[in-house]
Order: structure tokens, then C-alpha cells, then sequence
């Protein structure tokens, strides 16, 4: 299995794992111990169709048996035309049909032994993640109909999982020794909208499928929780108590995408940049210790020097924790394609690292600031040189790291432990274990 993309998709790669071991199905480590090659793609930017592209060729040239899922699936004929060779193309979450194509590639030998044991609950399968975290997918697909955006068109509208089956799947996760919950969707503040906030039982007890309501059950798991993609909806305000509570991480990760009007407009995004400002402020208030990341676009077509200027003084007001930034590209499908204004690349360049400079900065400073405070980690990784961890301010592999260099010999990676910050650099922070 070769899984690219994003942490749903790796979700779905888990899940046909889980599905192929479930059959009997062994699965090789490498290209040339393998009867077939599942690929598991992204297409939502054109750098990430030629990743895909790039994958599929070297799965074909190593093994030569290949099947294709995953979001590029949607595109089957884009697929064939750069590699006719495949054996079968799915689009995402289609695992029925990745299935029946491996199937027909490699057919499964009857075992009576096999046979009788029961498919795996949700939680209980094929993890790729390290034993102490684990993403918990609460939904699929997107309502909106941002320009930029082609997810719903590859991966549908949202549907939700009831919030009963969720708070299971997370309940064995946490029993089987997960630590820290990362709760991910295409858009998880709308959980639960399209089958109208119904209830499902969990413990007893009926459980409501609105966030609010789920944020809640998980939180009394004993996990770390945190919550990813969350559209700024009104009711995400009622999130930020929960995790004054401590219930779930202080941590909202809110794709804001950009602040000026006039290109929140155009993106089809909320354009009351003041109320987010202010929403900003009374999240604090509430919660102090709450860390805000969030992605932006520069250089979305129509994007004038006077919105970016805005856009930056609307960061510096902001003060976000941590911050990514992507110069826009077309993307195949994508309304956006269509706009007037397309800004020029060396212009989208310089935006870009502008922008990038501010948010470094910021994020020095806000570092900077936490030199001498006591902070709960959680310990990902240890070897010879020291322990690599993650503040409750940090999701893995996209924010920053804290690391311990001396008395580390002890820790294990799940442990959570408390430190105290003695050094801090533009993304990362150093502490002294207690």
C-alpha cells in the first residue's frame, strides 16, 4: 500500500487494510514481496496529481500490478491517459471496489479459519499512525462551494457518522492504548447537518451528532482530543469552554484562507473579518491558554496589493499561534479557474514571503514567551540524541515540536509528561523534564 495525501486519506488506507487482513491477505513491505500495489492518491492541487502520477509510475515500473484509489480516482481517464496500464481505478472511500480489484488481482485462497473470524470493528484495524495517536474520521465530504475547492466534487456531500458509532470507535482506540484522538473531516464543525443532529446510543446513554455534543463525549475518555478543520461556524464558540474545561486540547484549527473582504467574496468563504477579530478576543478571554492555527491563500485571482496589505494587518492583529500560507494554483475543475485577475507568479512569490516572515515572526514571539512555563507534553519519538514531543499546542507532523536533550533516557513515546521551557526557536521549543 502506498498512501499519499492527507490524514483522511490515510484514514481510508487504514480501513482497506484493515478490510485486506481481515481476508487473509498479508501485506509486503516492499514493491517486490507484493502480488499487487494499491495507491492510494491525492488530487486536489496539480503538484499533488503529479506526486499521484509519480507514485502510480513507480509502482508500475517496481511491481507492474497496480491499483489505483483515492481522490485522483475520481479522474479516471486523467489516470489511464498518463498510465493505461493499471489494473483498476476507485475513486475515494470506495472500498467495496478496491476490494473486488484486488480480488481479481490477487484471488483470495479460501482458509476455513479465516473464514470464521468476524470483520473488525471500527478502531480495532490496521492503524499507520504510531500506537499513541490515531485520526478519528467523523465524516465525509463538504457542503460548500468554495472556488478554490474541488473536495465535493471529488469526495460528495457531507455525511456524517452517527455520533453513537464515533465515541465506540474512539472508546477501543483509547482501550487498545491510543493517547491523543485527532478528530478530522472535511469540514467538522458541520458534523452532523445532514442527518439532522440525530441521536445514537453510547454508554447508556443517547448521544446527539453535533460536535459540541462529541467533543464532550470524547472528553471523557482520558485522551487527548483535538479538533481539526473546523469551519467558524457561530456554535464553534461553544467548543472554546469545553476546552477551558479541559475536557478536549486547547487547539482550534480553523482554515480562515484569508481575510480581506473583497477575496473572501470571491472565495465563497465568511467575509465579516471585525466579528472573527472579535470572536478571536472572547475565545481567549475564555480559554488563555488556547493555541489558533490556521492555512491562508495569497495570490487568489483578483487579490489586490491593497487586500494583501490588509491581510496583514489583519494577521498582526490576529496574532495566530501557527500559521501556514500556499500560493494559489488552479486547480482542474475549480471554479476559481475562471476569475479575472490571475496574479502574477513573481507577485504571488513575494506575498508569499511576506506573509511567511510576519507569521514567523509572530510565532517567535509568541515562543519566546513561554520560556520559563511549565507545559504537559506528549512524547513522540526517543532515541540516542533526546526525546522528541509535542506541546497540547501542536498536532503531529504539521506544527512545531518541543525537545528534551538531557534526562530523557527514561520517556516512551504515549508518556505524557510535564516540562519546563528553557529555550525556544522560530517554531520549536526546548525544556528540561521535571
Amino acid at each position: 500500500m502506498v498512501s499519499l495525501g492527507c490524514p483522511k486519506a490515510l484514514v481510508d488506507s487504514e480501513r482497506i487494510l484493515t478490510r485486506l487482513r481481515a481476508e487473509g491477505y498479508a501485506i509486503s513491505p516492499d514493491y517486490s514481496g507484493a502480488d499487487a500495489v494499491v495507491v492510494n492518491t491525492c488530487g486536489f492541487l496539480d503538484s499533488a496529481k503529479a506526486e499521484s502520477l509519480e507514485a502510480i509510475g513507480e509502482a508500475l515500473a517496481e511491481n507492474g500490478r497496480v491499483i489505483v484509489t483515492g481522490c485522483l480516482g475520481a479522474e479516471e481517464a486523467y489516470i489511464r491517459g498518463a498510465h493505461p496500464s493499471v489494473l483498476a481505478v476507485t475513486g475515494p472511500h470506495q472500498y467495496e471496489q478496491v476490494m473486488d480489484a484486488v480480488h481479481d488481482a490477487v484471488p483470495p485462497a479460501p482458509d476455513p479459519k479465516i473464514d470464521l473470524i468476524p470483520p473488525p470493528k471500527d478502531g480495532e484495524g490496521v492503524r499507520l499512525t504510531p500506537r499513541h495517536y490515531a485520526y478519528l474520521k467523523i465524516s465525509e465530504g463538504c457542503n460548500h462551494a468554495c472556488r478554490f475547492c474541488i473536495i465535493p466534487q471529488m469526495r460528495g456531500r457531507l455525511v456524517s457518522r452517527p455520533a453513537g458509532a464515533v465515541l465506540r470507535e474512539a472508546e477501543r482506540l483509547v482501550n487498545a492504548g491510543v493517547k491523543e484522538l485527532l478528530v478530522i473531516s472535511q469540514d467538522t464543525s458541520a458534523y452532523g447537518v445532514d442527518i439532522r443532529h440525530g441521536v445514537s446510543p453510547w454508554r447508556d446513554a443517547d448521544w446527539r451528532a453535533h460536535i459540541t455534543d462529541l467533543a464532550r463525549g470524547l472528553g471523557t475518555l482520558g485522551a487527548w482530543v483535538r479538533l481539526h478543520y473546523i469551519y467558524p461556524y457561530p456554535h464553534v464558540d461553544e467548543l472554546v469552554p469545553l476546552m477551558a474545561e479541559g475536557l478536549v486540547l486547547p487547539y482550534l484549527d480553523i482554515p480562515f484562507q484569508h481575510a480581506a473582504p473583497n477575496v473572501l467574496r470571491a472565495m465563497r468563504r465568511p467575509a465579516n473579518d471585525a466579528k472573527v477579530l472579535e470572536r478571536i478576543r472572547a475565545w481567549r478571554a475564555i480559554c488563555p491558554q488556547i493555541t489558533l492555527r490556521s492555512t491562508f491563500i495569497v495570490g487568489f485571482p483578483g487579490e489586490t496589493q491593497a487586500d494583501f496589505d490588509y491581510l496583514l494587518e489583519w494577521l498582526e492583529e490576529a496574532q495566530l499561534d501557527r500559521v501556514g500560507c500556499f500560493q494559489y494554483e488552479d486547480v482542474a475543475g475549480a471554479a476559481a479557474n475562471e476569475l479575472p485577475g490571475h496574479v502574477r507568479d513573481e507577485v504571488k512569490q513575494d506575498r508569499w514571503e511576506r506573509f511567511m516572515a510576519t507569521a514567523q515572526r509572530i510565532s517567535a514571539a509568541k515562543l519566546a514567551a513561554k520560556v520559563g512555563q511549565r507545559l504537559d507534553v506528549i512524547v513522540d519519538q526517543v532515541d540516542a540524541e533526546g526525546a522528541t514531543c509535542r506541546t497540547e499546542g501542536d498536532a503531529p507532523e504539521i506544527d512545531g515540536n518541543l525537545y528534551i536533550d538531557q534526562g530523557f533516557e527514561g520517556l516512551a513515546p504515549g508518556q505524557v509528561v510535564t516540562v519546563e521551557v528553557d529555550e525556544a526557536g522560530k517554531y520549536d521549543l526546548w525544556g528540561r523534564l521535571l
